[in-house]
């Protein structure tokens, strides 16, 4: 009697645990870390998707601005998140690039973050000021290769994708331009508008209204299709350059050691996130594709940026600002 009176007090004891152990997956609300400032793509495409992840999982998702370090603070801190599945990460290509501009950093894109998936992209089109005489990309790069160095182009500053990009168009085309950072994008493209740079590349909802404007000047859009912003704009391979396809994509992630079944719901619930009508129609006018993908396509495919960012920075001899 007495054993048995043992026995029901274990299991008594035991049972609260038990229940605790096995709820499903998320039990509690998510993290989503954004390192960038409020507003832009970044905040939207994070807002937007966290706010409809929350509506399927029947937990809220707290976004969590953490700009710093060109971003490298907010996916720093999700690598050093515990590994439960709680802590998620929305990165740009930044964690591709950083590797290979910084000396050091405090995390290893490759060994301390887990791909959930890719979320999106937004395309760069490539403007110049209205005073380049330039009409399509390829007369641009034949006045550059024609005039070396008299050519130059703006940035939102070293290493950023929209410097990365026209060095990954000299080293293509075999041309010379002076780079001009600034600091951020907004600031790059007052300098186009004011006639202090003569390119640059960007975000083509961003550049869609000067465009219609007339205060800049379309050439392509780094792409493999038209995008929605500038659908009269040809893609960089219309314009005549293959090898130049440069998208700004946005990735989720969470800490390594994070279980493979949370990884696979969270997996599931940005798919189907991205696939609601109301999320798409928000994405389209916002110049924003929806592109989920598995967490091992998004591996791979992080490698194949990492190593392809490589060789630009290298190439150029790129240090960070």
């Amino acid at each position: 009697m007495k054993l048995r009176i043992l026995w029901a007090c274990a299991l008594g004891c035991a049972a609260p645990a038990m229940s605790i152990w096995a709820q499903a997956y998320p039990a509690k609300p998510l993290r989503m870390i954004l390192p960038f400032p409020p507003g832009g793509p970044t905040d939207l495409l994070g807002r937007t998707l966290g706010a409809k992840m929350a509506e399927s999982i029947g937990q809220a998702v707290v976004i969590d601005n953490r700009p710093g370090a060109g971003g490298n603070l907010g996916v720093e801190l999700a690598a050093k998140s515990p590994p439960d599945g709680y802590t998620i990460v929305l990165s740009s290509p930044l964690i591709a690039i950083s590797p290979s501009l910084y000396a050091k950093l405090n995390y290893d894109p490759a060994k301390d973050l887990a791909p959930i998936s890719l979320a999106a992209a937004v395309q760069n089109v490539m403007i110049v000021h209205p005073s380049v005489p330039a009409r399509t990309l390829k007369e641009f790069i034949a006045m550059a290769r024609a005039n070396p160095g008299k050519f130059n182009f703006g940035s939102g500053g070293s290493g950023t994708t929209s410097h990365l990009a026209p060095e990954l168009l000299k080293s293509v085309t075999k041309i010379n331009m002076v780079h001009v950072p600034f600091k951020g994008t907004g600031l790059g493209m007052i300098g186009l508008m004011s006639g202090q740079v003569d390119m640059i590349i960007i975000a083509a909802p961003i550049a869609a209204p000067q465009v219609a404007a007339g205060k800049v000047r379309a050439l392509a859009v780094l792409a493999d299709k038209r995008t929605v912003a500038l659908p009269n704009v040809p893609t960089t391979k219309e314009a005549g350059v293959d090898d130049f396809v440069v998208p700004l994509w946005y990735g989720i992630l969470t800490s390594t050691g994070t279980a493979r079944d949370s990884i696979a719901k969270l997996n599931g619930e940005i798919a189907k996130a991205l696939a609601a009508k109301d999320v798409i129609e928000k994405f389209t006018a916002a110049g924003i594709d929806p592109m989920p993908s598995t967490p091992e396509h998004f591996s791979k495919f992080i490698r194949s940026e990492t190593v392809r960012y490589a060789k630009v920075i290298k190439d150029a001899g790129i240090k960070p600002d």
